[in-house]
């Protein structure tokens, strides 16, 4: 129990993430595996094993649908080398999105829309994966 009552170091809290408190980090870091930015509950495991079986490299792309704040789309661009388009309805989650993405050294494979997957802005077949975690 003594873990969870640790406050994150500075080098675990991203310049972005600012707007966090440091409950939340600890908890995020505690339920998702790790301080990732994250808005839901989808774990550090789980966003691996979406990268294991949807087998991205770095010519695909990406579909993020209900990005939220870039949990997992942007750790996944990162990981494989893919593009990643963001899609949600939050003009604030996809700001804070594209900050993350900036951080990372992600903006020239990353792009953001707001919208929703009732209604998706994208010609047909502009996509080579998609993901939606999270979302209702």
């Amino acid at each position: 129990m003594d873990e969870l009552l640790e406050n994150p170091s500075e080098s675990e809290c991203p310049p972005d993430w600012t707007v966090d408190s440091p409950a939340h980090l600890i908890v995020e870091r505690n339920v998702i595996g790790a301080n990732v930015g994250a808005n839901g509950y989808t774990t550090l495991e789980q966003a691996d094993e979406l990268e294991r079986l949807l087998r991205l490299q770095q010519d695909d792309r990406l579909l993020d649908i209900g990005a939220g704040r870039g949990w997992p789309g942007l750790y996944l661009a990162e990981k494989s080398g893919c593009e990643v388009t963001l899609l949600d309805t939050s003009d604030a989650d996809l700001r804070r999105s594209v900050r993350r993405a900036e951080a990372a050294n992600l903006l020239g494979r990353c792009s953001s829309f707001r919208g929703s997957a009732g209604a998706l802005p994208f010609r047909s077949r502009s996509f080579d994966a998609l993901i939606h975690t999270d979302v209702l």
